[in-house]
């Protein structure tokens, strides 16, 4: 398997690097592309700089490389998590503004029809955020925003990440065990 992974300058970057590590553990290609703002939440909210970041996949690609594979629909992936997703993002993908390899390869993931999860990042959300998460949602994209669950009894932040982790995985459609699931519990 091939999968893209986006990081925005949404708060959340936690996600992605636990992402991007199980990817690793799992043996799926990973292709990684940042967007400047990426970069610096990811320093600033887990101490990891963009050349440590580069050290989590497999193929890196600079977000200002338009002629990159990933920007073509002829260079198969099985689908894209932008994870986190700024609303600046989810805003240039609902509106086809692929000004950037990160929003273009996501506006070829809904082309050509493949997988694409936005887990987005804000709260709370305006009615112009709604709106161009129900016009991709339309088109058949997973929004996913980043709320964990605590029906599983959470011990730590980790718990709480690997529920979001599991969570983009199953919408990749990627088998995993990543997090407990529920099981029809008496509550």
């Amino acid at each position: 398997m091939r999968i893209i992974v986006g990081i925005t300058g949404g708060s959340g970057s936690i996600y992605a690097l636990a992402l991007l590590k199980m990817l690793r553990e799992m043996e799926i290609e990973a292709h990684l592309v940042v967007s400047d703002m990426g970069v610096n939440v990811t320093e600033h909210e887990c101490g990891v700089s963009l050349q440590e970041l580069k050290e989590y996949c497999d193929v890196f690609h600079d977000n200002h490389n338009l002629g990159a594979a990933i920007a073509s629909g002829s260079y198969l992936s099985d689908g894209m998590a932008v994870v986190p997703c700024s609303m600046k993002t989810l805003s240039a993908i609902a509106n086809g503004f692929s000004d950037s390899l990160l929003t273009r390869a996501a506006d070829v993931c809904i082309k050509e029809q493949r997988r694409l999860v936005m887990v987005v990042r804000e709260t709370p959300y305006n009615p112009i955020h709604l709106e161009n998460m129900l016009r991709l949602a339309r088109m058949g994209v997973v929004i996913l925003p980043a709320s964990p669950a605590f029906y599983n009894h959470p011990q730590d932040i980790s718990d709480l990440v690997s529920f979001m982790v599991g969570k983009i995985l199953d919408q990749l459609k990627i088998e995993n065990q990543t997090y407990r699931r529920w099981n029809g519990e008496e509550i």
